[in-house]
C-alpha cells in the first residue's frame, strides 16, 4: 500500500551523503526476521526490457487488450509485489546508469543516451555489481549495455565478471542496413561504407573481468532477430551452473526486444493477436522470462533468487506502431509520466508475498542500496559520493509494506523537471508533448519548456497530467519547495558531472 500520509511524514538522514528516507520499525523488523531465518544470501535477478510500457502486461490492463498476451509476467505479478509507481530515467542509458550506481543522471553524468561510439560513459563510477563482487557474488551481465562502449565503462571493467551482448543499442545495428528506413544508405556504396567506419563495434561480444571484448557475430538484420534468444540461452547455462556453486549471484539480464526496430524470432514472427513486430515481440519476451524462471525452479534456486522485472523508460511514441503502450502522458525523453513510470515486478517465492500490489515510490537507483542491504553487504555502499538510492528491503519484504521514498526527482537531461511526493507531483519544466517539435539529441521531439508558475498534478485522480491543480493546494507548496531546494542543495557538496563527449580510455 502507499504511505498516504507521506506528504505529512518527516524523514530520516543516516548521514549527508545519503537520500532521507522514511523509517517504518515495524516492518523493518518483519525484513530482518525474514533475512535472519535464511540460511543463504539471495542471488538477484534484474531482466530489464528496452522500450516496454507500462501498461503492455496483462497485470497492468494491457496483455490480451492490447493484442499480445503475457501470462507469465502476469503470474509473476501474482506471485509477487506488483509496482504501480516505479520509475525509470526518461531514456535508456541515463535509466541504466541510475540502476546500477544508484545515482540519478546528474550525477553519474550520462544525460542521455551515447549514438554511434560517442564517447563517455560510465567510467569512474561505482557499480551495485563491483560492490555485490567485493561481498562474494558472482557478477554476470547479459544483453544491451549501453551506458558507454569505452574501455573503461564496459561491464567486464566495471564489476562484471562476464559479459555477453551488445554494447549499444538496437536500431544502430539494423536502421542503415534496412531499405525500409535508410534506402539512401542501403543503396550506396559509400555511404555504407562511411557508417561502416564510425566509432561503435557493429558486433556482439564477449568479455570476462579485466580482459579485452571479443567480437562473437556481426549485427546484421538476420543475427538480431536471433539476439534474445542467444542471450536467453546463456543466461539458462548460467543459472545453471550456479546451482553447482555455494556462492550468490547478480544476474543483469537485458533483453534487445522490444526496442525499435523490431525483427522477432521467426518462431514469434506474425503470431500475436496484433500480427505486428512489436506484438510479436512481446510475446517472446514473455517466454524468455518464463524460461528463466523455470531454470529457477528446475535447479532450485527459485526461492532463493529475487527477480525484479522492468523497462528502461517508457514507449518511444515517435516510432509508433512499433512502440508500446502507456496510460500516461506523453512518453520516452520525457518527464512527463509516460516516459518515467514503468512496469515494476518484484517476485521471490517464499520471502515477498504472493498477490500484492502497491502504488509506493520506487525508483531505479534504490536498486543498488536494496541488493547491498539484501545481501548484508551495506557497509560497502560508497561514502565519497551522494547516493540517491534508498534501501527498500523493508517495503519489499514486510506484507502491505510502505516506500521507504518521500520524493521522486525527475531530472531531464541536465534540467531538474519535476518533484513527485505521494499523489501529487510538480512540475517546473518539461518537455511539451507535440512530436511535431524539433528533435533533440538522442532522437527525441518536442521543445523544453520553462513555467513561469509551477503546475501540480494530482496523479490519482489525473494521471494524464492534464489539470494543474496548483490554486486549490496551496497548502503543498512548502512540502514541495522544501523537497527541492534539499535536492538541489546536495549538488553544492557534490557537484554534477556531464560524460557524454568527453575523452575516456
Amino acid at each position: 500500500m502507499p504511505n498516504f500520509d507521506a506528504i505529512a511524514s518527516a524523514t530520516v538522514q543516516k548521514a549527508s551523503h545519503l537520500e532521507p528516507a522514511f523509517v517504518h520499525p515495524t516492518q523493518d523488523k518483519i525484513a530482518e526476521q525474514k533475512l535472519a531465518g535464511r540460511k543463504k544470501r539471495p542471488n538477484i535477478l534484474v531482466f530489464l526490457m528496452d522500450d516496454v510500457g507500462w501498461g503492455d502486461f496483462g497485470c497492468y490492463g494491457g496483455g490480451v487488450a492490447v493484442g499480445a498476451p503475457t501470462p507469465n509476467f502476469d503470474k509473476i505479478a501474482r506471485n509477487g509485489l506488483q509496482l504501480t509507481s516505479c520509475y525509470s530515467e526518461p531514456s535508456c542509458s541515463p535509466s541504466r546508469a541510475t540502476l546500477l550506481t544508484g545515482r540519478v543522471p546528474n550525477r553519474h553524468g550520462l544525460h542521455r543516451p551515447p549514438m554511434y561510439g560517442e564517447a563517455g560513459g560510465l567510467q569512474g563510477e561505482t557499480t551495485v555489481a563491483q560492490l555485490l563482487s567485493e561481498g562474494g557474488y558472482v557478477t554476470q551481465a547479459v544483453g544491451k549495455w549501453h551506458v558507454g562502449e569505452n574501455i573503461a565503462s564496459q561491464p567486464q571493467n566495471v564489476g562484471f565478471d562476464d559479459f555477453y551482448g551488445f554494447l549499444s543499442v538496437s536500431d544502430m545495428y539494423s536502421e542503415w542496413r534496412d531499405p525500409h528506413y535508410f534506402p539512401e544508405i542501403v543503396y550506396s556504396d559509400a555511404r555504407t561504407e562511411w557508417v561502416k567506419n564510425m566509432p561503435f563495434n557493429r558486433c556482439f561480444v564477449h568479455a570476462k573481468r579485466g580482459q579485452a571484448a571479443t567480437n562473437v557475430e556481426e549485427v546484421t538484420i538476420p543475427i538480431l532477430s536471433l539476439l534474445d534468444e542467444k542471450w536467453c540461452q546463456y543466461s539458462e547455462t548460467f543459472i545453471t551452473g550456479m546451482a553447482k556453486k555455494d556462492q550468490p549471484w547478480l544476474l543483469y539480464h537485458c533483453t534487445r526486444g522490444a526496442h525499435f526496430d523490431n525483427y522477432p524470432h521467426e518462431k514469434f514472427l506474425g503470431k500475436s493477436p496484433a500480427r505486428h513486430p512489436y506484438k510479436d515481440t512481446m510475446l517472446e519476451m514473455d517466454e524468455i522470462i518464463g524460461r528463466l524462471v523455470e531454470t529457477l525452479r528446475a535447479t532450485g534456486q527459485l526461492e532463493d533468487t529475487l527477480i525484479f522485472i522492468s523497462s528502461d523508460n517508457g514507449p518511444h511514441m515517435e516510432t509508433w506502431p512499433d512502440s508500446a503502450f502507456t496510460p500516461f502522458r506523453c512518453a520516452k525523453g520525457s518527464t512527463w509520466e509516460g516516459g518515467v513510470r514503468v512496469p515494476g515486478l518484484m517476485m521471490w517465492p517464499g520471502t515477498i508475498e504472493p498477490d500484492q500490489k502497491s502504488d509506493g515510490i520506487f525508483d531505479f537507483n534504490d536498486i543498488m542500496p536494496t541488493a547491498l542491504g539484501l545481501a548484508g553487504e551495506s557497509a560497502r555502499l560508497p561514502t565519497d559520493r551522494y547516493i540517491d538510492g534508498i534501501d527498500q528491503t523493508s517495503f519489499l519484504l514486510a506484507p502491505g509494506g510502505a516506500s521507504n521514498r518521500k520524493f521522486h526527482y525527475y531530472w531531464l537531461q541536465e534540467n531538474f523537471s519535476a518533484l513527485r511526493c505521494g499523489e501529487y507531483k510538480m512540475v517546473l519544466t518539461a518537455t511539451s508533448d507535440d512530436d511535431a517539435g524539433s528533435a533533440g539529441p538522442g532522437g527525441f521531439t518536442g521543445t523544453l519548456e520553462r513555467y513561469a508558475y509551477a503546475k501540480l498534478y494530482n496523479l490519482w485522480l489525473d494521471p494524464k497530467e492534464q489539470h494543474n491543480y496548483m490554486t486549490r493546494k496551496l497548502a503543498y507548496v512548502d512540502v514541495f519547495q522544501h523537497g527541492i531546494r534539499h535536492h538541489l542543495g546536495t549538488f553544492k557538496k557534490y557537484p554534477p558531472k556531464k560524460v557524454l563527449g568527453q575523452k575516456a580510455s
